[in-house]
């Protein structure tokens, strides 16, 4: 498996209630923080586990979902950068129904060449460019 992008549900699932998707997104992250899955995620995932937490009210579990997360991704973290902004724009019209955290996630997916991502939002289902790879299928490799 080439590189993948990690997209935000999956550290929340992993973190989250008992939930179908809780095991799963905990087989993703489990290959990741073990080197098993080469993968990046980019600096918006951790504005939207900020935001949904801080949302909830729920405070201490966002910082806690955070910080591992960033641990486990360290050094795999992708800027948002100037390119990125225009780009989501021009996907914005091939792909309207994208909202526009994933469309700065499609943006950076693209620049940096990355084929794959893993992720439960199935928007992603209709980007050309891009296969959505569902935790549900996913073995760990290795």
């Amino acid at each position: 498996m080439s590189r993948v992008f990690i997209d935000t549900n999956i550290p929340m699932y992993a973190a989250g209630a008992d939930h179908p998707l809780r095991g799963p997104a905990r087989r993703v992250i489990l290959s990741v923080a073990t080197g098993r899955l080469d993968a990046v995620t980019d600096t918006e995932v951790f504005q939207e586990i900020l935001y949904r937490y801080l949302h909830l009210g729920e405070r201490e579990k966002g910082f806690r979902v955070f910080d591992h997360f960033y641990r486990i991704m360290m050094g795999r973290v992708l800027p948002i950068e100037d390119e990125d902004v225009q780009q989501a724009r021009i996907q914005a019209e091939r792909y309207p129904a994208l909202s526009p955290r994933d469309l700065i996630h499609l943006a950076v997916v693209l620049r940096h060449g990355l084929e794959e991502m893993i992720t439960t939002d199935t928007g992603f289902d209709f980007v050309k460019e891009v296969r959505r790879l569902d935790p549900t299928d996913f073995v760990s490799p290795g």
